[in-house]
């Protein structure tokens, strides 16, 4: 028994076509918002791709653009179809090329859907990404003056203020490394001398912060070095008072900002899917229906129209036993080689009469 089947009539074929022309460019429009989603994405990634690790996080914008692209031609193309199919004469040519369209367009759906997917399940490997890719920029921090390095201070400082965060996961990441320039310490200073001696790398290591890592709102002036010193400040007691630090870190902070980003995009490109099946599905009703017109000299006949010709549970049986015969095949034809190669290697025996 076939999937979905419909009766028709010309009126309602008409009616199908001229849906599915209009169907096929709302479509295109959805491929180019797709596209534009991408390269939009794509931007946002490269203006911090200095505090990431890796490009895998480009994986997304670019899938979101070829989907983009691809969505555009086979909709305009089926648009056409579409719309020839309304005249018998200009649908005969496109007959031949309709099943493998349909099967295409089975293929793109299906990647429609993944990459919908991978929208919603990027947040892992971008989190490891920004993880590596901060902890390295707070490094260069401090090389203002080494080429190709010489603006990370200026883009972690921006970061910090935009996003309203501090360090990679808190703000007493930046104790952890030395931020301040070596060109900017008095080494005739004990205290510095002192510093540096105590730690084992050599490092001016300060419990301190950048200044971007202040938060503007608070109604106390930036507590910025010696932040865990209660004695250096009035009234003031690191672990109960709320700092006017920003507390959260930048991996946190960019990680929900692109994270919501692509949940947004992945949301847009699940509906945009679901518009593409109805299309496809609409598509193999129209083909079907023309092809099952009894008399082609008479268009005002009815006909009917389907998805699956036999039963989803039928058309999965017959899939597998085509593939199982296509398997048979390759191996009775790789049997049948390997025998000719072998008879082709016997040497024929010669016999001496003496």
């Amino acid at each position: 028994m076939a999937l979905l089947k419909v009766k028709f009539n010309q009126k309602k074929r008409v009616k199908l076509a001229q849906g599915l022309w209009l169907m096929n460019w709302f479509s295109v429009f959805a491929g180019i918002l797709v596209f534009s989603m991408g390269l939009f994405l794509k931007i946002e990634l490269r203006k911090r791709s200095e505090v990431m690790d890796n490009s895998e996080s480009h994986f997304v914008p670019n899938s979101l653009i070829l989907m983009g692209i691809l969505s555009c031609a086979f909709n305009g193309f089926a648009g056409k179809i579409c719309y020839d199919s309304l005249d018998p004469a200009k649908f005969a040519k496109w007959k031949p090329l309709l099943k493998p369209y349909l099967a295409l367009c089975f293929v793109f759906n299906i990647l429609i859907f993944f990459v919908a997917l991978i929208c919603f399940l990027m947040r892992g490997s971008l989190d490891s990404t920004l993880a590596q890719g901060l902890k390295n920029g707070m490094k260069f921090y401090r090389d203002t003056d080494t080429p190709g390095r010489c603006f990370m201070k200026k883009t972690i400082d921006m970061l910090q203020i935009e996003f309203k965060c501090c360090g990679n996961n808190g703000y007493k990441d930046w104790f952890e490394i030395q931020w301040i320039s070596n060109r900017y310490l008095d080494f005739s200073s004990k205290e510095v001398k002192d510093r540096i001696k105590s730690n084992v790398d050599g490092r001016y290591l300060v419990d301190g912060v950048p200044f971007s890592c202040c938060n503007p709102s608070s109604p106390r002036p930036c507590i910025q070095y010696q932040v865990t010193n209660n004695s250096a400040h009035y009234s003031y007691d690191h672990q109960t008072e709320e700092l006017n630090l920003w507390r959260r870190g930048c991996r946190e902070a960019l990680l929900n900002y692109y994270s919501g980003m692509m949940s947004s995009m992945g949301a847009v490109i699940l509906l945009v899917w679901l518009f593409e099946m109805s299309v496809m599905v609409g598509l193999r009703l129209l083909h079907t229906s023309l092809e099952s017109i009894a008399n082609p000299e008479d268009p005002e006949c009815e006909s009917e129209g389907w998805v699956l010709e036999n039963s989803l549970k039928d058309t999965f049986k017959s899939a597998l036993e085509n593939l199982k015969k296509l398997g048979k095949f390759n191996q009775v034809q790789a049997g049948a080689d390997g025998a000719e190669g072998e008879e082709g290697g016997k040497t024929p025996a010669i016999t001496t009469v003496s």
